[in-house]
């Protein structure tokens, strides 16, 4: 590239009096302009807008020091978890394979799934009940806690004051969801036949895929992806490149698993079989889920959002040498352990993308743009502290008496909904609302509808909730969101709702 770039410039006609003009005219014609501009957009769509110049670099990973600590000390438990487990296991955190095993694994690694290890000893690290105790718990040591306090921080179970939007402030935000745009995952648009909005909103995600422009992609998607090109306009959104070097990238990380086992792959299986293998929609990728998610825990560019992310990756020490900073190493190598119910941030993915490098790529930046702030504590306002707190705001403000009846009932909501917005709703809602959802969070580049849309099936079930006695019973009557339409649920309750 530098060497074209040099040859070009070397033109007699090139003059130097002209060069400003002349390299702009040269990105242009030659199209780096375009995908210039797209890194830059993308760039600034992941980092932190910048502070002051002399803030420490924590404060870039979490401004709030109550917020750093509870981090550290949940990390400080999760590893504990893991290495107890090993502990009483006598099993390693990492082992090169033999040779056989290596050759085995190689042959079936495209049907990872039919291996049937024994697992009954590990068990997850944590699920996301044992999570949101740790919130529930959560507590600003400089807030004063007396009567002064408004009367919602008693009522719901997050109680740090954070500034979460309300539903005036959210209609702003998600605009483009109101009830006079044409949305797809609504079937009876009023202003403009369903099929007429559908074949024009096709025609313009073709030429904004023509086009190659980031920005355009992400302001395209708040009206939802047609289902043909939502692949290629997510991957447009997220400034994924599949290049050779991409590829080789890939099989590095596949080697890698094929020559070491960690004990986070005995983790990561299990998990695939306690979630995915045993849901309607995503049993088929079991196989894709192993390769994925091996390969990703293996991946050390991942290390790179722990910038931007409160957590910091656990670090394990060299046998012999513990305590010892020269031995220490990041255990994962990706930084991240997995948690009960991981897997399911990768199967909506694979009915978008069929080859596993694509997938693998696709799932990694989705997972280092949004998914880790689902699982780690931070003031985000796309952190899952805010959202538990935005949804029990917006209950409390807008559903009062069946928030008030839920909490005198023991079934407190979020108790409900945690689950829900850990896994971003995967594994709950049918697969083609699932990808309609997050389509707007690609859109909106916030994990803030998430909040909204819990709130949402709150209302839509709120006669029924009224009638139930306990958390059992509120339980059921929300079990199954299958048949539920995103859509229309979040437009009735963001647009048509009296505030």
């Amino acid at each position: 590239w530098a060497a074209n770039h040099k040859t070009s410039l070397q033109r007699p006609e090139i003059k130097l009096e002209s060069l400003k003009e002349d390299i702009k005219e040269f990105f242009k014609l030659s199209g780096w302009e375009k995908k210039l501009q797209n890194a830059v957009y993308s760039e600034l769509s992941v980092f932190p807008l910048p502070s002051h110049p002399v803030a420490p670099l924590e404060h870039l990973k979490e401004p709030l020091v109550y917020m750093r600590k509870a981090q550290a000390s949940w990390e400080k438990r999760i590893l504990k978890s893991l290495n107890s487990m090993c502990t009483e296991l006598s099993i390693p955190l990492a082992r090169k394979r033999p040779v056989g095993e290596q050759k085995e694994l190689l042959n079936k690694w495209n049907e990872m799934g039919t291996d049937e290890p024994d697992l009954s000893h590990f068990r997850p690290v944590y699920a996301p009940k044992d999570f949101l105790e740790v919130l529930i718990n959560l507590r600003n040591p400089n807030y004063e806690n007396g009567d002064s306090l408004s009367f919602r921080t008693h009522l719901g179970l997050i109680q740090v004051p954070l500034k979460v939007k309300d539903i005036p402030e959210l209609k702003e935000f998600f605009i483009e969801l109101g009830l006079n745009t044409g949305q797809l995952g609504i079937d009876d648009s009023t202003q403009v036949p369903p099929e007429l909005f559908e074949n024009e909103h096709v025609r313009i995600g073709q030429q904004v895929l023509a086009k190659q422009d980031t920005a355009a992609a992400q302001q395209y998607i708040r009206q939802g992806s047609p289902t043909a090109l939502r692949a290629d306009l997510w991957t447009l959104i997220l400034n994924i490149s599949c290049q050779p070097e991409d590829i080789l990238y890939y099989e590095q990380l596949k080697t890698n698993v094929i020559q070491h086992d960690l004990l986070v792959d005995s983790l990561i299986y299990k998990d695939v079989k306690l979630t995915a293998s045993n849901d309607d929609y995503y049993f088929v990728f079991e196989d894709y889920l192993y390769q994925v998610l091996l390969c990703f825990s293996r991946d050390t560019s991942v290390l790179g959002h722990f910038t931007y992310n409160s957590a910091s990756p656990p670090k394990s020490y060299i046998r012999g040498k513990l305590g010892l900073e020269d031995y220490a190493v990041f255990y994962p190598p990706n930084g991240v352990i997995p948690f009960h119910g991981f897997s399911m941030y990768v199967a909506p993915l694979c009915f978008l993308y069929h080859e596993p490098f694509k997938l693998y790529q696709m799932f990694r930046e989705m997972y280092v743009r949004f998914f880790f702030r689902l699982h780690s504590i931070s003031s985000h306002p796309s952190g899952i502290v805010s959202l538990c707190l935005l949804f029990e705001t917006l209950l409390q403000t807008y559903l009062p008496q069946l928030f008030y009846h839920l909490r005198e009932i023991g079934a407190q909501p979020l108790r409900i909904s945690f689950k829900w917005m850990v896994r971003a709703f995967s594994g709950y809602l049918a697969t083609d609302q699932l990808l309609l959802l997050w389509d707007r969070i690609l859109g909106y580049n916030s994990l803030e509808i998430l909040a909204v849309l819990a709130a949402a099936v709150f209302a839509f079930r709120a006669v029924n909730l009224m009638e139930v006695t306990s958390l059992a019973a509120a339980e059921a009557v929300l079990a199954d969101l299958s048949t539920l339409k995103v859509m229309p649920l979040l437009q009735i309750f963001l647009f048509a709702t009296v505030t």
